[in-house]
């Protein structure tokens, strides 16, 4: 199996990844989840359910230049449109000046004028897939919301790469997420080794599945009331900009150099 390193720069004006665990106000990851990230690729080579796309490794980078707080009203329920085009939501009209469906009042965190690098690490063939997608796109791509316009700025895998140690500690210049523990193999689990405990964390999702009876789900068609949802979640730890990472042992770590811009990917740990 060849494996090739895929570069994806990304703009987008607004973003809400919305994190599932707040319920009073909804919060938004500071960074896209490796499972929004997976989606809008396979959205973009129309294969929106293939699952070879999880294999992928991912490594998330960048940050926005500013947050703010929007109150919205949201709608519970399922919206259904019957035969004569009439939108409803749990059995009441969705648009009424009567009685009408329930909404719900939130105060939503929006993200605004995001910078994102993306590294993409598998398959030789999955890898070209995507870039070709990516170069060309046949529709309007988002991460996250559908709303949520994704302008692809640059799609590279010539990339300058170096293999280094980091003996005590490592400076990120870029906001990124990182893996709190890694398998090793089957039974042991290795801990990120790392010194200065102060730093936040995230459960994010980095898997998303739909089943239909245990089958899995190969077409948005397929999606109804019925559909369960398989999620995954994992626990990362959040570097903001300029971040200096201390360590209680040396550990290796890949260098990328992209138009004077510098990003250190820690083996294992930097990978989802």
């Amino acid at each position: 199996m060849v494996e090739k390193t895929l570069y994806i720069e990304i703009f987008q004006p607004f973003a809400q990844y919305r994190n599932p665990f707040t319920f009073y106000y909804a919060q938004s990851y500071p960074l896209p989840p490796k499972s929004t990230i997976i989606g809008m690729l396979q959205n973009a080579c129309n294969k929106y359910y293939n699952p070879k796309f999880w294999k992928l490794k991912v490594s998330i980078h960048g940050g926005f230049e500013s947050i703010f707080w929007n109150y919205q009203q949201l709608i519970k329920g399922y919206i259904e449109i019957d035969r004569n085009f009439k939108v409803t939501n749990q059995k009441k009209p969705l648009y009424n000046e009567g009685i009408k469906s329930q909404r719900t009042p939130v105060y939503q965190q929006e993200l605004f004028n995001g910078h994102l690098y993306i590294f993409l690490r598998g398959e030789e063939d999955i890898i070209e897939e995507i870039k070709s997608s990516l170069e060309r796109p046949k529709k309007i791509l988002s991460i996250g919301r559908s709303e949520d316009v994704a302008y692809i700025r640059k799609v590279s895998d010539d990339l300058e790469i170096k293999k280094k140690v980091a003996k005590k500690s490592l400076w990120l210049m870029y906001p990124t997420y990182i893996r709190r523990e890694i398998k090793e193999n089957t039974r042991e689990r290795k801990e990120f080794p790392i010194k200065n405990q102060k730093y936040p964390v995230y459960s994010i999702p980095i898997l998303v599945r739909f089943y239909n009876n245990g089958v899995p789900v190969e077409n948005k068609a397929e999606i109804t009331k019925e559909t369960e949802r398989e999620v995954k979640f994992e626990t990362v730890i959040y570097t903001g900009y300029d971040y200096i990472l201390k360590f209680s042992e040396s550990i290796s770590y890949e260098e990328f150099g992209i138009e004077g811009k510098r990003f250190r990917i820690i083996s294992g740990f930097g990978w989802l």
